[in-house]
């Protein structure tokens, strides 16, 4: 018995094969390219995001010694909020694909904000009006591309994010569905109803006909074309990426959090069955739904963290590969305080200024690429205190939280280490950090029969190292009000 468990991420593809106990046999990955037309626009070719998907789960299946026969189900994550919509007859898309990183519908946003739609979008959706979310990534395609409103008012077009792009190629068109953590982060989707809200599809001018049935995150998605894999294999389980995660790091319980630092980085806190309306700006979001049932979370959105890396990779040129970051950054002179704000794509999590831009603060004539490389990596523990401390203020049960971490940034000692300094709190590092495709796998195991419920499933997580905060409580505010300050002389641009 194994499990496919496709990873669709915002640079790559990934696919992973695991066995019966959630043990990875053998995997593949591919990266993609990056559009960017113009200043705030991230676009993908959805093309890629579907060819490379396939070719990594070949691949996989085959690094494995494995046949299409031999996989019992597959299990889909997913980059959340991008935004795909094709034609039903051919598949074909309209136009590329709308990343959730782009800041194009901003002015929109503001226009929404102004004319006072921010209750109703947060009382019904949890989420806060930003270009982020894909609605007004669906208004901006069908105002844009050439005949697209009239093909969508005519039941023509169909709209999904990336999983249900995936699901439709997969399936050969025939099944057009999501889960309902993927549709919890469209903003048009009545988390505490668990169904589309009509009020919001015409507030942003989108023909309900366009959108995906939606699912429980573990539940029958469809079957795959025979010709792919060599047989008809059932898709049993989807989560956009953070929720994947979230489930993956076994976050089953009220009060447990999860960070992954991927592109970006993103906090999960489970409130169980409690929709937490957020004071500090956090998101109130759907963590997972198995049997109907929907587990609420508040999230905390950081929109570049590993991203900060490949700036440093491919923007500056100062390192070849990212594994360099760390070896760089720690030849840094310690008498230089450098701040670095990387809102290359403005502001998340509690800040949400879409207009923000990244800045450098403290440079001297001695400031060279390793001041940059630890600037960078502490830039994103100064970010995740930020969620930290608005959870703790929103929900008392996170408190004593201890955080768990996961992806490709929490491999790097030194920059976890400067998390739970700069936390004040210690941090778990599982043995097993890519657990955004392992919840998946979890999903599709668990619909199909093949693994265990969640609260055994929790009792095989295994710890790989905690890491304690060393820092003064002195030094550590010293710190952060620098932080605090080079954000806020950042949003004055």
């Amino acid at each position: 018995m194994t499990i496919l468990a496709l990873d669709q991420g915002t640079t790559s593809s990934r696919a992973i094969v695991f066995d019966g106990g959630l043990t990875p046999l053998a995997s593949a990955q591919e990266e993609f390219a990056q559009h960017m037309p113009a200043s705030g626009w991230v676009e993908h070719d959805a093309g890629d995001l579907w060819a490379t998907t396939a070719a990594t789960a070949r691949s996989a299946i085959e690094r494995a010694g494995l046949r299409g026969p031999d996989i019992a189900a597959i299990g889909i994550t997913n980059q959340r909020e991008t935004t795909v919509i094709w034609h039903r007859k051919t598949g074909r898309p309209i136009h590329r694909a709308i990343v959730w990183q782009d800041r194009r519908t901003a002015a929109t946003c503001d226009s929404l904000r102004e004319a006072g739609h921010q209750d109703l979008i947060s009382g019904t959706t949890g989420l806060l009006l930003d270009p982020y979310f894909s609605a007004t990534k669906i208004g901006w395609l069908l105002d844009n591309v050439d005949g697209a409103r009239q093909a969508a008012q005519a039941g023509e077009l169909a709209f999904g994010t990336v999983d249900s792009w995936l699901i439709w190629n997969l399936t050969g068109g025939k099944a057009h569905v999501t889960d309902a953590t993927n549709a919890a982060r469209t903003m048009l989707y009545d988390i505490g109803k668990g169904e589309w809200s009509a009020d919001l599809c015409d507030l942003f001018g989108v023909p309900m006909s366009m959108l995906p049935q939606v699912h429980d995150s573990a539940s029958d998605f469809g079957t795959t074309r025979p010709d792919l894999f060599g047989a008809e294999i059932p898709i049993r389980g989807v989560a956009g990426d953070q929720q994947a995660a979230t489930v993956g790091q076994a976050c089953f319980s009220p009060g447990m959090m999860k960070s992954t630092y991927g592109t970006g980085c993103f906090a999960l806190l489970n409130t169980g069955g409690q929709r937490v309306r957020s004071a500090n700006r956090l998101l109130t979001t759907i963590a997972y739904q198995l049997d109907g049932q929907p587990t609420y979370a508040l999230e905390g959105s950081i929109f570049i963290a590993g991203a900060v890396v490949q700036w440093l990779r491919d923007g500056l040129g100062l390192i070849r590969e990212a594994a360099q970051t760390q070896d760089l950054a720690a030849r840094a002179d310690a008498g230089q305080d450098i701040v670095m704000v990387p809102a290359f794509t403005g502001l998340g999590a509690p800040y949400w200024n879409a207009s923000a831009r990244g800045a450098v603060f403290g440079i001297t004539r001695n400031t060279g690429p390793a001041e940059f490389a630890r600037a960078a990596l502490e830039s994103v523990g100064f970010q995740t205190r930020d969620l930290w401390q608005a959870m703790q203020s929103d929900w008392p049960g996170a408190a004593d939280t201890i955080l768990r971490v996961d992806g490709g940034m929490s491999a790097s000692d030194a920059t976890m280490q400067f998390l739970a300094d700069m936390l004040g709190a210690p941090v778990d590092r599982p043995r097993n950090v890519e657990t955004t495709a392992q919840g998946a796998a979890w999903l599709a195991g668990y619909r199909a029969g093949l693994l265990p419920g969640p609260q055994e499933y929790a009792r095989s997580w295994q710890l790989d190292r905690r890491f304690q905060p060393a820092m003064e409580g002195e030094e550590r505010q010293r710190r952060y009000a620098r932080w605090q300050a080079a954000v806020a002389a950042t949003q004055m641009f």
